[in-house]
């Protein structure tokens, strides 16, 4: 999974997670947070299949300069 600052402060780590009472509101954002992180890993993926089909049709950037 994903790990950054924004986890720390968020306090989406285990132990601050046990620590504190949960808030439904809190709760609501970490559940946002995981989808945006879900959508993310998945427009990541599909940005690199499309620069791989994308590189069958465009040739290597060292050949680009020569030109």
């Amino acid at each position: 999974m994903y790990k950054s600052w924004q986890d720390e402060d968020l306090g989406l780590n285990e132990k601050n997670r046990a620590a504190t009472p949960e808030n439904p509101e809190i709760e609501l954002l970490r559940l946002e947070l995981a989808e945006m992180k879900e959508k993310y890993e998945a427009i990541v993926e599909e940005n690199k299949k499309l620069k791989a089909k994308l590189a069958q049709y465009e040739p290597p950037q060292e050949e680009k300069r020569a030109e």
